[in-house]
């Protein structure tokens, strides 16, 4: 399989980013995206260049060739390489920009609340067929 154009690092512990990622990935026919979540144990965040801290903040994504992007520029990169730029048509709206990139960063800081009220089931982590929720002490009341 070739290397894709965009890879983009998930918190696949996030039940609303996992949802999207996998809508993403059945978009994705002709491989131009590459999925990577985080919250894996065996994941290294040497391979990105950022903190962790910085990855769990908002999604990151890396070209091909090496470069960066973040928050709104990732999901505006990735809906286009899978033909769907008309889902996120305003992030090319350069004078909402701001407002549109402070709003998802409100969102990523909250994503697991937003999951919860948006009617997503947490997603439990199994190792050796133990089950468990996230962790998140807001799911697992």
């Amino acid at each position: 399989m070739s290397t894709p154009e965009l890879t983009l690092f998930y918190d696949g512990q996030c039940p609303f980013c996992a949802a999207e990622m996998k809508r993403l990935r059945s978009w994705n026919k002709s491989g131009k995206l590459g999925f990577v979540d985080i919250s894996l144990p065996h994941f290294d965040v040497t391979s990105v260049g950022v903190t962790m801290e910085a990855l769990n903040r908002e999604l990151h994504s890396l070209t091909v060739d090496g470069k960066l992007l973040v928050g709104i520029d990732s999901m505006l990169a990735a809906y286009t390489l899978v033909n769907r730029s008309w889902l996120v048509f305003p992030l090319r709206i350069k004078p909402l920009r701001p407002l549109l990139s402070t709003l998802y960063r409100q969102f990523a800081r909250n994503r697991y609340r937003f999951s919860a009220l948006l009617g997503y089931k947490p997603i439990p982590r199994c190792e050796n067929d133990v089950c468990r929720h996230t962790g998140n002490p807001f799911f697992d009341k």
